[in-house]
Order: C-alpha cells, then sequence, then structure tokens
C-alpha cells in the first residue's frame, strides 16, 4: 500500500474533507492526515474543512484550524471516510473543481468516486486504514491520538464486529507514542455535558420496542432540541446507550433535522446488516452501524425500518 506522501502530490494546494455530520473516525482520520502533511510539508498550502463537530473532539491536535467554511478551490482533495461524493455535502463542489482528487474510505459500500481510491471494506475504520498509510518515522503523539480516537470511535471502543486482530494490533503501537487511552476513550465516549443527559433521558421517555423486542427505537423532534439548546452534536451516543438493552438485536434513533426531515442512526449487536437498511433511506454505513434520513413521520419510518429488519431475520432462520 503507497505512503500518503506518495499519494498526495507535492505541488498544489490540498483541502482535506470528510462526510457530513462529522463523527469519531470522520474528525480523527482528516486531523490525522492534516497534522501529518503539514509535519512533512510545512510549505504547501494545506486546509481542512468539515461541518461543526463534538466539542468533546477539540482535544485532538489542530482541531482549533479545522474551517466550516465550504467556499474556495483546491489543486487537490483529499476526502477520506466518506463512502460517496453526496457524503461531502457542501463540500462537493470544491472535490469537483480539484485537480486530482483522492479518497480513502473503509466503507465497502463505496464504488470508487475519486481519481485515486484507497478502499478497504474489511478495515475498523478510515484511521486504522490511515495508520498503515503512514510513515512511523514521522509518527508522533498528536497524529497518533487522531487515529486512536477515530478507531474507538468506529469499533465502540472495541466492541463492535469489526474489531480484528490487525485492529488491536494497530491500537497498541499507537499506545506506544504517548497516547491516553483512558482520557481519549473517557472524554470523548462516554462523558456527557448536563443537556446532553437530559437530552438521552428525553430519548429513552419515549423508547418503544418492536419486531417481538429485538428492535427498540426512539425520536426526538426539533421542538425537544430547541427547549434544551441543544443541537445534532449533543445526539451522540443515544443510539449506543439503546442498543445495549437486553433482547434487543437492532436499534434506532431518530432526530428531526429541519421540520418534517429525520435523521436515522442505526446499531445492530449480531446478525441485522443495518447499511442494507440505510440503503433504503438513501443512506449507508457499516453492517453494525449506519445511517439515513427520511421525510416520514417517526412511526412510519420505525415500521418499514421493523419490516425490513425481520425480512433479514426470516432469511436467516429458514
Amino acid at each position: 500500500m503507497k505512503k500518503l506522501e506518495e499519494l498526495v502530490p507535492e505541488n498544489g494546494s490540498v483541502v482535506i474533507l470528510g462526510h457530513v455530520r462529522p463523527d469519531g473516525d470522520c474528525v480523527g482520520s482528516c486531523l490525522a492526515a492534516y497534522n501529518y502533511l503539514k509535519k512533512l510539508r510545512p510549505e504547501q498550502e494545506l486546509k481542512l474543512i468539515l461541518e461543526p463537530f463534538s466539542d468533546s473532539f477539540r482535544m485532538l491536535s489542530g482541531s482549533e484550524t479545522v474551517s466550516h467554511d465550504f467556499a474556495g478551490t483546491a489543486d487537490i482533495c483529499l476526502c477520506l471516510d466518506t463512502s460517496d461524493r453526496e457524503r461531502l455535502g457542501k463540500g462537493m463542489d470544491i472535490f469537483d473543481r480539484a485537480g486530482t482528487r483522492i479518497c480513502i474510505d473503509h466503507h465497502h459500500t463505496n464504488t470508487g468516486f475519486a481519481d485515486i481510491n484507497v478502499i478497504r471494506g474489511d478495515i475498523s475504520s478510515a484511521s486504522e486504514l490511515l495508520a498503515g498509510m503512514l510513515s512511523e518515522e514521522y509518527l508522533d503523539r498528536s497524529i497518533a491520538e487522531c487515529l486512536y480516537l477515530g478507531i474507538v470511535h468506529d469499533t465502540g471502543c472495541f466492541k463492535h464486529s469489526n474489531t480484528k486482530r490487525e485492529t488491536m494490533e494497530t491500537a497498541g503501537k499507537l499506545l506506544e507514542y504517548g497516547v491516553s487511552s483512558s482520557r481519549i476513550i473517557d472524554d470523548t465516549f462516554f462523558r456527557k455535558t448536563f443537556r446532553q443527559n437530559l437530552l438521552l433521558g428525553k430519548a429513552l421517555s419515549r423508547a418503544a420496542l418492536f419486531l417481538s423486542g429485538k428492535m427498540i427505537g426512539t425520536a426526538v423532534t426539533r421542538e425537544d432540541m430547541e427547549a434544551l439548546g441543544a443541537d445534532s452534536r449533543d445526539t451522540d451516543g443515544i443510539v449506543d446507550q439503546i442498543r445495549v438493552t437486553e433482547g434487543v438485536e437492532i436499534a434506532v434513533f431518530l432526530y428531526e433535522l429541519t421540520p418534517g426531515d429525520f435523521k436515522i442512526s442505526m446499531r445492530s449487536n449480531e446478525c441485522i446488516d443495518v447499511s442494507a437498511i440505510a440503503g433504503h433511506f438513501g443512506g449507508g454505513g457499516h453492517i453494525r452501524a449506519a445511517g439515513g434520513s427520511a421525510r416520514e413521520n417517526p412511526a412510519q419510518i420505525f415500521e418499514k425500518i421493523a419490516s425490513l429488519a425481520g425480512e433479514q431475520l426470516q432469511r436467516q432462520d429458514s
């Protein structure tokens, strides 16, 4: 596998992009790439643009340099953890106009939408994939922390089925650079603000079971979020919390983005491919973690997901 510096041309301006509503793996992999290239080529024009992300990720080196302004152009566009062009959101224009377009991704649904594609659908995260593309002599703690955080978030603290021997070996090597595993996991995965706990409480109070208890679902509205002064970043972790309900195979969490438009987050435990279900809602993701969106009321969305999940379970039983 080629190193990152071999893929990204030395001449020309570079913009790094991630997917809409960036999660831990997106932020971690993008910042790792930014910090690495900045260290190797301090004179090259380099910019990282992402949508607003969780304040807990501000612990990562370089986070203060991230722009949220998608205006402008670049000679080279490097996108990470992005399964298709549409997932770039406002960054699509920058991507389309770039002379060289590079994608580093781990989603098995990625068909290769860039000029240069490095895609490994069998690997836990974009951060794990990127870690294998960085020369060890240039790694330092700041870069390793970004990669470790990304791996932690896309593996659910090494609990999801995408965690393999290679994942643990990569994480172990990153710890050798002085990464504090407990700090990253506690501060960015488990620790919640009071507002986040209130929103979680609202979601739990509305939770309902479907599929004879094999599916749990809940939703929060714009009205709920506005009453608490919350935004989409405060929804982190809700779907993972309901996923661990006893007897549940699939967890579904909805939150209203704009009036009538719901973002769908799904997690499964052992046997349901939620990425296949997400495809019915214009989304995608991983087998055990995926999402999409729909302009329907929550009851209709839950009914459709329960039907699709039930079909998968029936096929497995037959």
